[in-house]
């Protein structure tokens, strides 16, 4: 059982690493952060770009979407402005995994190491610089921990059960992204933990692209969160990031053996396959509904609205 609990161990690591990571690099970049995308979202194509690199900064997509919530509820954005701003979300998000496909293992001490004397300097940005530095650290020292663990954790045998039905079954592949990642708020943290899976022979690559679809899903129980009290317009914009998320992977899921196929054109390694399978559905299911924008903000308003209270 001690397998099992350091495994969890490591999840906390890495969620703790992103969030430290988060706020470092938000310190540095946060005011301008919600200035910018005040002012430059009257085109869903602005808030597209604007969704895609702040989220690529914050490296979390549910940051940026409890950003936009907040934004939205206080009055800075209206609803159909944040269509452009989820739609960058999705393809910001899928720089954590490719970042995390890269082996730093030897940069972990001298990381934290670093990281702390930064944290103690007088000045602002080289203290945000330390946490972030502290932050990444702490994210590929879980990484290396998952890889580690992954083979004993799946000799157990009700795991081993779980991966059986995972391998036999796409709906209970999807389902596991989707729950962990609404359980542990982290797309990023369910990639990670099936690309360790996945590069120690315990999953198949289709297995963990169908997990990775589901963690598109779970994500957006964070958004959903931060809009519970905030308004109608916060609720809109919550269910909008759920809906282009659900019909993505819906459109997708057909399609698992030629994302696949096209992920390892580009690459032999099978973490890296995934990571590549993250942005290649990403971006396609985006600049698909991107131009549709404004059509779909008032499809979400027709389903939605007469179910909200003023």
């Amino acid at each position: 059982m001690h397998e099992l609990f350091l495994f969890i161990l490591f999840i906390a690591i890495f969620l703790a690493g992103m969030s430290v990571l988060r706020i470092g690099l938000f310190n540095m970049s946060g005011a301008a952060l919600k200035t910018f995308l005040s002012k430059v979202t009257d085109k869903p194509w602005k808030g597209f770009l604007a969704g895609t690199i702040f989220t690529g900064i914050l490296q979390s997509s549910s940051a940026v979407m409890v950003m936009t919530v907040g934004l939205v509820s206080a009055g800075s954005l209206t609803f159909p402005q944040t269509i452009g701003i989820i739609l960058g979300t999705n393809i910001g998000s899928t720089f954590t995994a490719e970042f995390m496909t890269f082996s730093l293992d030897s940069w972990i001490i001298p990381g934290v190491v670093s990281g702390a004397f930064l944290c103690f300097m007088p000045k602002a940005l080289p203290r945000s610089l330390g946490m972030s530095l502290i932050g990444i650290s702490a994210i590929f020292a879980a990484m290396s921990g998952f890889k580690t663990l992954s083979t004993p954790i799946a000799a157990y045998p009700s795991i081993q059960t779980l991966i059986q039905y995972i391998e036999s079954h796409m709906s209970y592949a999807l389902i596991a992204g989707l729950l962990l990642t609404a359980l542990i708020h982290s797309s990023s943290a369910t990639i990670g933990i099936a690309m360790s899976f996945l590069m120690n022979g315990e999953l198949s690559v289709s297995s963990a692209i169908i997990i990775m679809l589901g963690s598109n899903i779970g994500t957006c129980i964070t958004g959903y969160m931060a809009s519970i009290g905030s308004g109608r317009q916060a609720a809109f914009t919550a269910y909008a990031h759920i809906w282009l998320n659900i019909i993505g992977v819906a459109a997708f899921l057909p399609f698992v053996d030629i994302l696949e196929s096209t992920a390892a054109y580009f690459t032999e390694n099978k973490g890296t396959q995934l990571a590549h399978a993250s942005v290649i559905f990403n971006i396609l299911t985006s600049l698909a509904v991107l131009p549709f924008a404004r059509r779909f903000s008032n499809l979400i308003l027709r389903v939605h609205r007469p179910h909200l209270k003023k």
